[in-house]
């Protein structure tokens, strides 16, 4: 690769770049090869903004279940070209179906008219098909692999990201999307700690009060598990009987079941507790929670009654994977040159599938705040440009915050998430499609791509970086879509 420095050894340590040669525009430093960073590199590569996605691990694991994707993505995909692509991977959703462990049906949530109100219908993807589609999107020698991160540093001339190895990388922005134990976060935040303008709550630690276990099974035949047959994506939703547990299963466009179960825990922990231990994220660790939840009921529409243990059976164990569920939306999501997106600065309970689609769209924005800044912006510049981001983003993610956790308590135990559930199966209809349109009307788009045309009956709500200009227009981009 050639970086800002000319070198071309990634592994050297680099200087500051030559002012007879300056960038036309601030090169970006994306730190994690997540969903949101990759929709970054997607813009930024669109944008013809120069950056680098650097990952700590040497491999992406193809782990994961399934996540639905809306309307509220549908446009950023219409707008780089790829959303025909998309459709063609996913499944379309048009309800969640809730049962019991008696494998009745209690009831079934509709989304709605999506399409209709909103220009666009949801669709299912298995998570492992959907990082395979966004990675395609970024030109393979922009994407650096096995590099980890010890520290962060920035100053009035640019960033710099510090690894194991010894290389220093140089850069004008620095992005955080690495996850919710962010280093990127952790650097900055001690920065801020020290200058004493960290809030209190921001230093808190993560707190998580549910673990999952997630996985995919095989391609399946109809005969093995008939709702495959369905042309829409079968979701459903079973609550424990009396045990701290929910499960779900969702057919995939790729003929396999995509599942993942919840258990909530009694107290809330963090993995600064002093009783957290390591050994209980390992795969033995997934081992073991396979062996509590494999008889477990699921309703596949056979006429042999099927388990969770059938579809661990069907599941390649490198398939299966144990998470923590962290909940938290920090307050300070950037300081200088740094900053923040996805479960960096907001990790929410998968429950509602905000996580993803917050991700997304805190990618769209700060591109667009990127994009509008000018060929060497001062620290003022970027401090006022995200400070704009945050602004736009943070309401968005501590609605969805709360959503999430709705969720969270319609599928738990107890006598709040029987009400919850109680609710949702008699909510008059009315009350429903303005909650169906809360959970829409969030469609945004980038600035510098050619607008995707909005069909749906419900407009979109406004979204302030859609009207970022570039700050010079000779910079304008010159992308095709």
């Amino acid at each position: 690769m050639t970086n800002t420095t000319g070198i071309s050894n990634i592994s050297n340590v680099q200087s500051h770049q030559s002012p007879a040669s300056p960038p036309s525009r601030p090169k970006v430093l994306i730190i994690g090869a997540g969903l949101g960073g990759l929709t970054l590199g997607m813009l930024l590569h669109k944008a013809n903004i120069p950056f680098d996605i650097f990952e700590r691990a040497s491999e992406v694991k193809n782990i994961g279940s399934a996540m639905m994707l809306t309307s509220t993505t549908a446009y950023l995909f219409q707008q780089c070209g790829i959303y025909d692509e998309f459709v063609s991977l996913g499944k379309k959703v048009v309800s969640t179906q809730v049962g019991n462990e008696q494998r009745e049906l209690e009831y079934i949530m509709k989304f709605g008219e999506a399409s209709e109100m909103f220009g666009y219908e949801n669709y299912i993807i298995a998570r492992p098909v959907l990082y395979d589609f966004l990675h395609r999107q970024v030109p393979k020698e922009r994407i650096h692999m096995s590099v980890k991160i010890t520290e962060t540093s920035q100053d009035d001339h640019g960033v710099r990201i510090h690894c194991s190895n010894g290389a220093v990388y140089e850069g004008g922005i620095l992005v955080g999307a690495d996850g919710a134990y962010s280093i990127v976060r952790q650097s900055m935040y001690s920065q801020l700690k020290a200058e004493y303008k960290l809030p209190a709550t921001d230093a808190l630690p993560l707190p998580y009060s549910t673990e999952c276990l997630v996985g995919q099974t095989r391609v399946l035949d109809v005969s093995e598990f008939p709702r495959l047959a369905e042309e829409d994506c079968q979701f459903m939703n079973i609550i424990g009987d009396n045990k701290p547990y929910s499960w779900m299963t969702f057919t995939t466009r790729t003929s396999t079941v995509a599942w993942a179960v919840v258990k909530y825990l009694d107290v809330e922990r963090s993995k600064h507790d002093a009783s957290f231990n390591n050994s209980e994220w390992g795969p033995e660790a997934a081992e073991t929670f396979c062996k509590e939840i494999q008889d477990f009921p699921i309703i596949s529409g056979s006429d042999k009654p099927l388990t969770l243990g059938d579809l661990i059976e069907w599941t390649d164990k490198d398939k299966i994977s144990k998470v923590m569920l962290e909940e938290k939306v920090f307050e300070t999501w950037h300081h200088g040159r740094t900053v923040l997106l996805g479960d960096a600065c907001h990790k929410m309970n998968p429950a509602g599938g905000a996580g993803a689609t917050n991700a997304l769209h805190d990618a769209i924005s700060l591109a667009n705040y990127i994009y509008a800044l000018p060929p060497h912006p001062t620290i003022k510049d970027t401090d006022e440009a995200f400070t704009a981001y945050t602004n736009e983003r943070i309401p968005w993610a501590k609605a969805a915050f709360d959503s999430s956790n709705i969720y969270k308590t319609m599928a738990s135990t107890g006598f709040m998430s029987k009400l919850v559930r109680f609710s949702a199966k008699y909510m008059p209809l009315w009350i429903q499609k303005k909650i169906i349109i809360q959970m829409n009307i969030n469609r945004p788009q980038a600035c510098f791509l050619p607008r995707a045309e909005d069909n749906g009956t419900v407009r979109p709500a406004p979204q302030p970086s859609l009207s970022c200009k570039a700050h010079d227009a000779s910079l304008s981009t010159t992308s095709t879509v």
